[in-house]
C-alpha cells in the first residue's frame, strides 16, 4: 500500500547483548505477517540474524534492517548488535533512526549495554523508549526494573504498558495504559481480556502518573489537569507524542517476544506517539539543515553496505524527495554518477524489489560502482553532502598471517572485500615489523573476521600479538675504522674509511665529511653514505632501526684502480658493524599518550593497572557526562591487550584513546627482554 512520509517510523532496537532485541524484532514481523513463522535464535532461523557466524555464535553481529506494515503505516526496524565489539553497527543504526527502543530483560534490568545505548541516543538527541523483555523468565521482575529506571532517569520515565501477574507471580497478560484495556497472547497474536479486579488501585496510581506527565507537555493540558477534567484519548496521545519528540518523556513497555505478549501494544504506541521522518530534518556535513521534503530533489545517505558472492547492496535512507529505479544520482564524495538500477526494501537478508523509495523511508540498491557506507547520493541539480557516520577508532590490534605461506594476497583481498561492509576495522602492512596488522574493537570482532576469511575466501589465518616497532640509538662517540680489501684476479676491491659515530640531534642519519688532502675522493662520499643508510635499518642489539646517529667521514685511503663505489659502501658497513656495539647502544621504546574515560568508581583499579604497565599519570578531569578522564604516558609495548583488560576492569563502561608521542630509552630489564625475544624470533625464522 502507498505510504506518506508521515506514515513511516524508523526505530532502532538497542541494548545489551542477549537482552531480546532480535527476538522482539521477530515477534513484530510474525505479528504483522512479515514472516510466516516465528523464528528463534536457538534454531538459527530469525530474519534478523541470518549470517552464518550469527547463527553459529547465536549473537547479532551485523545491523539487521527489516520492516513491518502496521496500523496504516510502515515501521522500519533497525536491529543493532548488543556486543561492544560491534558498536559500529549501532552507530549506523543511529545515523538513520528517528527514535530508539532500548531493550532490557526483566531479570537483568539496567546493564552496561543499556547505559551505553541511552548515552548514544542522548548524544544524538534522539527520542527513546524502554522495552522490558522476557517477562516470563524465572526471576523476572518488571516492578524492580521500572523502579530502577525511575531512580536513575527520574520521573520522565513513563509506563504505558504494565504486566498482569497471578498470585504466584506468573505473567498472564498486559494492560495498555492509554487504551485502559488488558491483553493476553494467543498463538503469537494479541487478544483482549478483562482487567483483573485486584489491579484497579495500582492502575489508578499509574494513570495518575501518566496524566501528570502528559499535563507537563502543554499549558492547556496543564490547566485542564488542575481543573480536575479527564483527558480524552486524543489529548493523551497528543501529549505523549509531544513529550516523546522533545525527550521530556520516555515511555516504558513490556512483553514476551516468544509468546507475542505486549508486541501489539508496543506497535500501537510506535505508530501513535513516536515521531516520523516528517517531524525532523537532517543535516549536511557543515551543519546546514536538509528539509524532509517529499517533493524536493532526491537526496539519500548510505548507512550500511552488505557484500556477498552476488555483489554489493547499499542500504540507504531517503532524506529528501524520492529515489526511483533507474534514477541517476551523484555521489558527492567522488563526483561520479551512479545508476540506481534495481531498488529494494530489505527484510533481513531477503530483498524485495520495488519501484521507488519515498522520503523518510529505507531502501537498498545493488551494484553501485563507487559508493561506500556514509556516502551521500543526490540529484545533480542540488549537490549536498549529508553528515557522515563517525565510527570509533580501532583500539585492539593483532598480527594476521596465513597458515599456509603464499596466501598473503588472499588475506589482503578478503579483508578489502570485508572492509566494504565494515568500516570499523583497519589493516596495514607494517614495513618495520614485516607484519600485516589487523585492528578492530576487540577480540570477538577479529575472530569473526578470521572466520569470514576462511568461509568466504578460503584462507585460514592465525592471529598473534603485533610486534612493537622499537628503535636503537647510541649514547657515546666512537672512532670507527672500516677496511675492505679483496683480490680475486684482475681488478681487486679496496676501500678504507675512518668515521666518527656519535649521537645526533635529528632522528634521520646525519652524514657529514671532513676529509682533507683527498684521502677519500669526493665521488666516493655518496657510496659511504649509502652504505651507512642501509646499515642503520638494522641495529646491532635486536635488529631495530637506528635513529639519532651522526656519522662523520674524516679520513681513509683509496686505490686508483681497485677502489669503487661498492668497495667504499662495504667498508662503511664494516665500520658500522664493528664499532656501533662499542658506542653504548640502547633500545628505545615508543611512548603513547593514553586518555581513559571511566566512571569514578573504577579509578583505583585503573591507576593500579597503569602502574603495572609502567604508566606515568599526567592528570585527570571530569567530562560533560560526569565521567573521569585519566591521562597518562605509557609504553605502547605494554598496551596490546588493554582494550580487553579495560573492558574487564570496568564491565565495559570504560573507553580509551592511545596515540604515539615519542621514543624513550627502555629500562634495562625491558631491553634485555626485547633482545631475547628478537633472538628467539630470528632463530625461528
Amino acid at each position: 500500500m502507498p505510504y506518506t512520509t508521515g506514515d513511516i517510523r524508523n526505530i532502532a532496537l538497542l541494548g545489551h547483548g542477549s537482552s531480546g532485541k532480535t527476538s522482539l524484532a521477530e515477534s513484530i514481523l510474525f505479528l504483522t505477517g512479515g514472516v510466516d513463522r516465528l523464528g528463534k535464535i536457538a534454531d538459527g532461523n530469525t530474519a534478523g540474524d541470518s549470517d552464518s557466524e550469527e547463527i553459529k555464535r547465536q549473537i547479532s553481529i551485523y545491523l539487521g534492517t527489516m520492516f513491518a506494515d502496521y496500523g496504516g503505516g510502515k515501521i522500519n526496524i533497525l536491529d543493532a548488535p548488543g556486543y561492544f565489539d560491534f558498536a559500529g553497527e549501532c552507530t549506523e543504526a543511529l545515523r538513520v533512526a528517528d527514535a530508539g527502543v532500548i531493550v532490557c530483560s526483566a531479570k537483568d534490568g539496567i546493564s552496561v549495554g543499556f547505559e551505553k545505548a541511552w548515552a548514544s541516543l542522548e548524544a544524538g538527541k534522539l527520542p527513546r523508549a524502554v522495552y522490558i523483555s522476557k517477562l516470563d523468565e524465572e526471576n523476572g521482575d518488571f516492578s524492580a526494573v521500572y523502579n530502577e529506571l525511575r531512580d536513575k532517569y527520574g520521573t520522565s520515565i513513563c509506563p504505558l504498558v504494565v504486566p498482569i501477574t497471578d498470585a504466584a507471580g506468573k505473567v498472564e497478560g498486559v494492560v495498555d495504559i492509554i487504551s485502559r484495556k488488558a491483553y493476553a497472547a494467543e498463538g503469537g497474536k494479541s487478544k483482549e481480556i478483562p482487567i483483573p479486579a485486584g489491579m484497579e488501585a495500582a492502575l489508578e496510581d499509574i494513570y495518575t502518573a501518566v496524566n501528570e506527565a502528559v499535563a507537563e507537555t502543554d499549558e492547556e493540558l496543564m490547566d485542564k489537569y488542575f481543573s480536575g477534567e479527564a483527558f480524552t484519548p486524543e489529548e493523551m496521545i497528543a501529549g505523549l507524542k509531544t513529550g516523546v519528540k522533545d525527550r521530556s518523556l520516555f515511555p516504558v513497555f513490556c512483553g514476551c517476544a516468544l509468546t507475542g505478549l505486549g508486541t501489539a501494544q508496543l506497535l500501537d504506541a510506535v505508530m501513535s506517539i513516536f515521531p516520523s521522518p516528517a517531524d525532523f530534518g537532517d543535516h549536511t556535513a557543515d551543519g546546514a539543515e536538509i528539509a524532509s521534503n517529499p517533493d524536493g530533489n532526491a537526496c539519500a545517505v548510505v548507512y550500511k553496505t552488505l557484500s556477498d558472492q552476488y555483489g554489493k547492496f547499499s542500504i540507504f535512507k531517503v532524506l529528501s524527495g524520492k529515489v526511483a529505479a533507474d534514477m541517476q544520482l551523484t555521489n558527492t564524495r567522488t563526483g561520479t554518477t551512479e545508476k540506481m538500477g534495481h531498488i529494494y526494501k530489505m527484510q533481513g537478508k531477503k530483498s524485495i524489489e520495488v519501484s521507488e523509495i519515498i522520503c523518510g523511508d529505507i531502501g537498498a540498491v545493488s551494484k553501485l560502482s563507487d559508493t561506500k557506507t556514509g556516502d551521500t547520493l543526490c540529484d545533480a541539480k542540488q549537490l549536498i553532502t549529508a553528515r557522515e557516520i563517525s565510527f570509533a577508532p580501532p583500539c585492539y590490534s593483532m598480527a594476521i598471517a596465513p597458515k599456509v605461506k603464499g596466501q598473503e594476497e588472499k588475506i589482503s583481498t578478503g579483508l578489502g572485500r570485508l572492509g566494504e561492509e565494515d568500516l570499523t576495522f583497519t589493516y596495514v602492512n607494517n614495513p618495520e615489523t614485516k607484519q600485516l596488522v589487523l585492528s578492530g574493537a576487540g577480540d570477538i570482532q577479529l575472530d569473526v573476521l578470521c572466520a569470514k576469511l576462511k568461509d568466504k575466501f578460503g584462507v585460514e589465518v592465525v592471529l598473534s600479538p603485533a610486534r612493537v616497532a622499537y628503535r636503537e640509538r647510541i649514547r657515546k662517540k666512537v672512532d670507527a675504522h672500516g677496511r675492505h680489501k679483496k683480490q680475486s684476479g684482475g681488478h681487486g676491491q679496496f676501500a678504507d674509511v675512518k668515521i666518527w659515530f656519535e649521537p645526533g640531534e635529528e632522528e634521520e642519519l646525519l652524514f657529514a665529511e671532513e676529509v682533507f688532502g683527498g684521502s677519500v675522493p669526493k665521488n666516493f662520499f655518496p657510496a659511504v653514505e649509502k652504505g651507512l643508510r642501509e646499515s642503520i635499518s638494522r641495529g646491532v642489539l635486536a635488529g631495530y632501526p637506528v635513529v639519532n646517529l651522526k656519522a662523520t667521514l674524516y679520513d681513509g685511503q683509496y686505490h686508483p684502480v681497485d677502489s669503487s663505489e661498492m668497495a667504499f659502501k662495504t667498508a662503511a658497513q664494516l665500520a658500522y658493524k664493528e664499532y656501533i656495539p662499542q658506542a653504548n647502544p640502547v633500545i628505545l621504546e615508543p611512548i603513547g599518550v593514553l586518555a581513559v574515560t571511566i566512571p569514578d568508581t573504577y579509578m583505583g583499579d585503573i591507576m593500579s593497572d597503569l602502574s603495572k604497565r609502567r604508566g606515568s599519570p599526567l592528570g585527570m578531569n571530569m567530562n560533560a557526562e560526569g565521567m573521569q578522564v585519566v591521562e597518562a604516558e605509557v609504553p605502547m609495548g605494554e598496551m596490546s591487550s588493554y582494550a580487553i583488560d579495560l573492558r574487564s576492569m570496568t564491565q565495559g563502561r570504560g573507553s580509551f584513546t592511545l596515540s604515539f608521542t615519542r621514543y624513550e630509552e627502555a629500562p634495562a630489564p625491558v631491553q634485555a627482554k626485547i633482545i631475547e625475544e628478537a633472538k628467539a624470533l630470528a632463530e625461528a625464522e
